[in-house]
Order: C-alpha cells, then sequence, then structure tokens
C-alpha cells in the first residue's frame, strides 16, 4: 500500500469536483431524449474528435496496453498503426455519410434501415452484453488500482468509482460524457508524459532501452530486436513475443477487429453522430487519429520500461505493493528483478498470487504468471513524487471515467432506443424515454460491477476485450461490409450470417487453448483441438475464423432470398448515395486531405520502427 500526501488528494478532489460539476452544469441543458443520447447533434468537430479518441482511451487501454508493453513489447503498436488508423480513415471517408446522413440514433438502428427488425435486435443485444462487459473491464482495471495505491477493499474501490460515473452521466448524459472525455484526453497526456520521460532517462534513453529489452528478449528465446522492433520478426509466430505471424496480425488485428471496431462499435460511432454537421462527422475520426498515432509513446513505453527498470533506480522508490489474482485476498510483497531463479528479468513487474496460499502463480509449464496489468501502476509508484503521483492517479482514474462512461452512454441509448422503444413500450411520450434512458444508466453501472469480477481471471484485460471483440465486432463488421457495399445483400442473410459467425467464434475458441493456460474461460472447453504461443494469437485467429463464416454465410443467403428495391436504399448503400463533395470548407479542413495526411504519417511511424 502506497501513502499518498494531501497534495495527492487534492488533486484528486479537484477532478472529481471537475467531472460533477460538469454534469451538473449541463443539466439544465437536457431537455429531450435526443439532448441526453446524441447531445442534440450540436457539438464541434474538434471536440467530438477529442471524445472518440478518449472514449477508447479507458482504463483497458491505459493500462491494458501498458500490460501489452510489458509482454509484447514494440509490437503492441500495431493496435494503433495497424489496428486503428486505417479503420478510422474508412469510417471517416466512407462510413459516416451512412450513419450520419440516415439520420440513425444508433447503429443498431442503422442495421434495421438497412436490412430488418431481427438483424437489429441481435446487434442490440449483442452490443449491449458487450458493452456492460467492456465497463466491467474498466471497472476492475480501477478498483485493482485503488487497491494497489490507496489500500481500498477492491469492492469498495469499485462502488466508488463507479457512483461517480453514474452521478455525472445521470445528470447531463452524452453532453457531459463528452466534455469530460476532453478534460480527461488532456489530464491522460500531462499524467504520462512526465512517466515517459523519467522512465526513458532511467534506462539511458531509447537506445538504453533498447540494449536492455534485448537481454530479455534472448533470456526469453527470442532474437535481440524481437521486443523493440515491430514488423522484422513477424515471419514466424514462433520468433515474435505476440505469438502471431504477419498474416494472423494484418488478417485478425488490421482487418477484422480493427475495422469491426472502429467502423461499427457505436461507443465511438456515437461521438461522431452528435457532431453538428455532415462534414464534421467525418472529421471527427480522422482528427482523432493525430493524437491517436502517437499514443503508443505514451502508454505502451510504459509497460516496456516497466520490464527493465532497475528497482533501485528512479526517483521514487516503490513501497511494497499488494497483488493478487482475487484482490478481496491481498498479499503484501515487493516487486522481484526476476519471475523466478534463472529466469529474465521482470523489472518491477510483479507476479501474480495465489488468492489462496498467497505464493505466486505458476503456468502449466511451471513459470511464474506476471501481473501485467501491474507494470503501469508500478512505474508510477516507482517514479512520481507526491503531488506528481496525485497527477498519475488522476490521470488513470481519467483514463477509467472515460472508458466506462462512453461504454455506460452507449449502452443507455441503444437499450432505450432499440430494445425498450422498439419492443416494450413503442409510442410513449418523449419524456419517458428521458426518464428510461437515466433509468438504464444506473442498470447499465449495476451490471457492470458484476463484470468486473469477471475480468478477475486475466492477467492482461486487453487480452480479455480483444476476445469479447472477436465474437462480437468480427462478424458484424462482415454483414456491414456487404451490407453498405453489396445492395444485393438481404435482411434474412444478415441475420444468418451473425448468428453463423458468433457461434464460428464460440466453436473456434472452445477447441482451441493458449499455450500454458487451463481449460475454462480461455477456451479448451470443447475439447482442445489447437494450440497457439498466446491469447492473442487464438484472439486473432478466433476473429478470422467468425468474420470468414459470416462473409460466406451472408452471401451464400442472400443469392437465395430476395432482396429489397433499389429506391428503399438510397442513403444507406454506396452505390446507390450521391458522393459528397466538400468544398464549403477550407482545402486543410477537408475529410480527404486529413486521410492522406494521416496515412502518410502512418506509413512512416511503420517503415521506423520496422
Amino acid at each position: 500500500m502506497t501513502t499518498l500526501g494531501w497534495v495527492d488528494y487534492a488533486v484528486m478532489l479537484l477532478y472529481f469536483a471537475f467531472v460533477l460539476g460538469i454534469g451538473a452544469a449541463l443539466r439544465r441543458y437536457v431537455r429531450t431524449s435526443e439532448d441526453f443520447f446524441l447531445s442534440g447533434r450540436s457539438i464541434p468537430a474538434w471536440v467530438t474528435g477529442l471524445a472518440f479518441i478518449s472514449a477508447n482511451l479507458g482504463a483497458q487501454e491505459v493500462i491494458g496496453m501498458g500490460a501489452s508493453g510489458a509482454k509484447y513489447g514494440i509490437a503492441t503498436s500495431h493496435f494503433y498503426w495497424i489496428g486503428a488508423i486505417p479503420a478510422m480513415v474508412f469510417i471517416g471517408l466512407f462510413m459516416m455519410p451512412f450513419y450520419y446522413g440516415s439520420r440513425a440514433r444508433s447503429v443498431p438502428e442503422y442495421l434495421k434501415l438497412r436490412f430488418d427488425e431481427k438483424t437489429r435486435a441481435l446487434n442490440a443485444v449483442s452490443f449491449a452484453i458487450m458493452t456492460v462487459f467492456s465497463s466491467g473491464i474498466s471497472l476492475y482495471a480501477m478498483g485493482k488500482l485503488l487497491h494497489l495505491l490507496l489500500g481500498w477493499s477492491f469492492d469498495l474501490s469499485i462502488f466508488v468509482a463507479a457512483g461517480v460515473v453514474l452521478a455525472y452521466i445521470f445528470l447531463g448524459g452524452l453532453t457531459s460524457a463528452i466534455y469530460n472525455e476532453v478534460l480527461q484526453f488532456f489530464l491522460i497526456v500531462l499524467g504520462f508524459a512526465p512517466l515517459v520521460f523519467l522512465g526513458l532517462r532511467a534506462v539511458g534513453g531509447w537506445s538504453g532501452l533498447v540494449a536492455r529489452l534485448a537481454d530479455h528478449a534472448t533470456a526469453t528465446g527470442f532474437a535481440p530486436g524481437a521486443y523493440t522492433r515491430s514488423w522484422a520478426f513477424m515471419g514466424h509466430a514462433s520468433t515474435n513475443p505476440v505469438g502471431v505471424e504477419w498474416f494472423g496480425l494484418v488478417m485478425g488485428l488490421g482487418f477484422v477487429l480493427s475495422f469491426g471496431y472502429w467502423c461499427t462499435d457505436f461507443l465511438v460511432v456515437q461521438r461522431a453522430m452528435a457532431a453538428n454537421s455532415m462534414t464534421a462527422a467525418r472529421r471527427t475520426p480522422l482528427i482523432a487519429a493525430f493524437p491517436k498515432m502517437l499514443f503508443p509513446f505514451l502508454v505502451i513505453l510504459p509497460g516496456m520500461l516497466a520490464l527493465v527498470v532497475s528497482p533501485t533506480s528512479g526517483v521514487r522508490q516503490a513501497a511494497p505493493i499488494v497483488s493478487s489474482t482475487s484482490p478481496t485476498s491481498p498479499t503484501s510483497i515487493t516487486s522481484t528483478t526476476s519471475t523466478t531463479s534463472g529466469a529474465p528479468s521482470a523489472g518491477i513487474v510483479p507476479p501474480k498470487l495465489d488468492p489462496r496460499t498467497g505464493a505466486p502463480l505458476r503456468d502449466a509449464a511451471g513459470g511464474v504468471v506476471l501481473d501485467y496489468d501491474l507494470a503501469t501502476p508500478m512505474m508510477l509508484l516507482h517514479f512520481f513524487p507526491a503531488g506528481l503521483l496525485g497527477l498519475g492517479l488522476t490521470a488513470l482514474l481519467a483514463s477509467f471515467m472515460s472508458g466506462m462512461a462512453g461504454n455506460v452512454t452507449a449502452f443507455n441509448t441503444v437499450w432505450t432506443y432499440d430494445l425498450y422503444q422498439s419492443y416494450v413500450r413503442p409510442g410513449a411520450p418523449d419524456t419517458h424515454y428521458l426518464a428510461m434512458g437515466r433509468f438504464a444508466t444506473v442498470a447499465g453501472v449495476a451490471i457492470s460491477i458484476a463484470a468486473a469480477y469477471v475480468a478477475a481471471s486475466f492477467n492482461n484485460i486487453m487480452d480479455f476485450l480483444q476476445l469479447v471483440f472477436a465474437f462480437v465486432n468480427a462478424p458484424l463488421f462482415a454483414t456491414f461490409a456487404l451490407g453498405m457495399f453489396w445492395k444485393r445483400t438481404t435482411g434474412h442473410a444478415a441475420f444468418t450470417g451473425l448468428v453463423a459467425g458468433t457461434l464460428a467464434a464460440a466453436l473456434h475458441h472452445g477447441l482451441s487453448l493458449p499455450a500454458g493456460a487451463s481449460v475454462g474461460v480461455k477456451g479448451g472447453y470443447l475439447g482442445v483441438v489447437t494450440t497457439f504461443p498466446s491469447e492473442l494469437a487464438q484472439t486473432f485467429w478466433t476473429a478470422i475464423v467468425a468474420w470468414t463464416t459470416c462473409f460466406v454465410v451472408t452471401i451464400l443467403v442472400s443469392l437465395v432470398t430476395r432482396p429489397r428495391a433499389p429506391e428503399e436504399l438510397r442513403g444507406l448503400v454506396y452505390g446507390l448515395t450521391p458522393k459528397l463533395v466538400d468544398t464549403a470548407v477550407a482545402w486543410f479542413q477537408r475529410p480527404v486531405t486529413l486521410a492522406v495526411v494521416v496515412l502518410v504519417v502512418t506509413v512512416i511511424l511503420n517503415a521506423v520502427f520496422f
């Protein structure tokens, strides 16, 4: 447990006062359900752009990407430069015209307009489940962090954190969430930039980090550059820490999971739909892409540094910490320099503990299981003095708030518009749906608390999150791709394809298992037919199987069912919709110009770290 100074608590309390104050101030502007769920479509592009990225910048992003940085090295940058930027460009140029132009209030509602009611219902239910699971991951991460840093019980931590999020969304709806996400974006930058600077200084800069990670790589059986080069060792799954070859990476992450998330997940799409014009909606993901490209240096590097930083170096020495699989059964330990005798250095990343014995957990091969989720928090404890530690902790709190708030606002919209209004109480007054939206906010937070305990079984929450996306978003993207660009796609085919894709994901996951894992929540529950070197490798191929199955089944069923008349699909299908020409804004504000700049910079970053 760490003892915080009064200045640390002051910074945290000031942050809580701001977020609650924003919610209270915006309450009087929430008069209709559209105000509560879509901000009245009145937010400028730069605000929605920062909210677009901040909604994705939750605790699972900051802590999870730090964990992945420690576990996989610089290859984690693929989640940004391959697994985000191309899809953000695609949705800005090609998909936002359909979302915004159709005046759909949610992604499931667009599916109803394009296909039919049953496709909308299936997506609404699966999305609602996914959002509360994702929100639960954020809640788990923050509860674990507060337990570690402040010594609070895990249960108390998640209830307090969830209560704050509930309060400001309940008061101000999506507008409150968006403006808080902008505040949280700047806090995250200010909180983590000093951490990266201090960490690099402690190891001798980038060259020193490369040298130390080279030693770690050779000790774990990889080439010296495996942790600091992103593409060079992707020729075979056995030559890189991610455990996946380039095709599995590009197809599984770069195409299926990436486009499935950024192009169809209402969590982020909702921010663009709140923009004040079509051009602003299209610019929203492109504006977000610029800081997104640079975030690997802010959130991945702390995890990489935690793996090699000496426990005796730094500005501030880490106090004994608490780490356990079940945070309700803490055991005090100190970070060690190795996972076991003769094992590669673990820097300041602690092992995960058995809640029954307090001893380090071991995998099926006998190796100690590291608690990668604590990589970034350990860096904060290790380097930040009083005051700066409060800022760093507040940055983590901000990441949690933005991630959970994004999921909750998406959940309450889909529940109210796509489930409750459609099937439970159609035709009610608008004030009734506004009240239901607030009730759904309470229910969503309550379910998220339950989901937080499920996330405790993973030692890297980002792996768990990607698995959830593989089941839900991967087949959904196949449906969207065909529906938006092939007018022959039918409603029966879309529904059948989604069901088939999800079942295929479950089948693949149930017949496979990551190396060293036990049968259960990580797979193998239908029998172990194949094993993968890592959880991510398994997830990438699960996503590929889900997308391919949905794509093929949707095409086959479309060919034997009756399509809708072309005039019914205008504004919903690419070939039947007039092309947009952005002549009303300056050339440097046009979506196509922004997209070209974004893609060029992304190619350069991939080349530099190849």
